[in-house]
């Protein structure tokens, strides 16, 4: 198997367990989000410790820590990771799954509005086109329901900071992310600490099965981002983009297969819309990729002949 099917295979492994990881939060549906996010922050602070001693790059961490302007930096990292992972907890445990991956759906067209916005890039027509279906897709949803699809706007939203933010880090993602949930542990430690001082006390302890599964939730935060960030080395970035659908489209089916969750028509012409905004969004990447990579290619051909 060469790289970039490598690359191509760790990309679907990571997606599948994004995709599927509503099945799981199910499962923890009885324990309140915040308590699930304070264990979800402490297991993978020590899942990415372990990974980072067993690399001896612990020194990494301190360097990326090491200044004020970097700390506030991964600090706001880290707000916005665990607005996002509080917010997709809660809509599985409220029955808005459907909403969390319409949210991973929208996060794309949100990402090209905030490189607009943060670094004046241009938008194409395509793009424009795009966006603008995305935007009626909401009013649309909106308008049918009565209330704003809150959930996938504030998921988007959210991703798309922490992307922004994630340029102005110079460490790689696991450090990143390491710094990211260290900064985050103290919040998380005080949290756990109020819920088992309650009268009800805490999950983790109170049974075997509930302990294990939040235990599992360090390596499942884990290994897909380990998994991602080894199949960004390998394939293009058009790809990357094209297999990442495969999160959101999992998370829609296992709300609509597995949880029953309600999908009516105002849902069918906002999703309609999404995904004929992602499709012309996704055709224009690969047209704009496939023409860079032919400039490459003839420019090395040019260099070639000169020499």
């Amino acid at each position: 198997m060469n790289d970039a099917a490598k690359g191509v295979t760790a990309m679907v492994a990571a997606c599948t367990i994004w995709g599927l990881s509503p099945l799981y939060y199910k499962m923890l549906a009885h324990i309140p989000p915040i308590e699930i996010l304070a264990h979800r922050t402490l297991w993978s602070m020590m899942f990415f410790a372990g990974v980072l001693l067993l690399q001896s790059r612990l020194g990494e961490l301190r360097r990326a820590l090491g200044g004020m302007r970097a700390a506030m930096i991964i600090g706001f990292a880290a707000l916005m990771i665990s607005t996002n992972w509080f917010i997709f907890i809660m809509s599985i445990q409220i029955g808005k799954a459907t909403e969390a991956s319409m949210g991973y759906y929208l996060f794309p067209l949100v990402a090209v509005v905030i490189g607009m916005l943060a670094f004046g890039e241009k938008l194409g027509r395509a793009q424009a086109v795009a966006v603008t279906l995305a935007a009626l897709a909401v009013a649309l949803l909106t308008y049918g329901l009565g209330v704003a699809p809150w959930i996938a706007l504030v998921l988007s939203i959210s991703f798309g900071m922490y992307g922004l933010v994630k340029k102005y880090i110079s460490v790689g993602p696991v450090v990143s992310v390491t710094g990211e949930v260290l900064l985050l542990s103290p919040i998380a430690l005080l949290v756990l600490w109020i819920v088992h001082s309650g009268t009800d006390g805490g999950a983790f302890g109170a049974s075997a099965s509930d302990s294990a599964l939040l235990a599992i939730s360090g390596p499942l935060t884990g290994m897909p981002l380990i998994l991602f960030s080894y199949a960004t080395r390998r394939v293009r970035m058009a790809t990357v983009g094209l297999v990442q659908y495969l999160n959101p489209t999992l998370q829609f089916f296992c709300a609509m297969l597995v949880f029953g969750e309600p999908f009516g028509g105002w849902h069918v012409v906002s999703f309609a819309l999404i995904w004929a905004a992602l499709a012309i969004y996704s055709f224009t990447a690969l047209r704009a990729e496939s023409a860079a990579r032919r400039a490459r290619a003839s420019a090395s051909t040019v260099v070639t002949g000169v020499r």
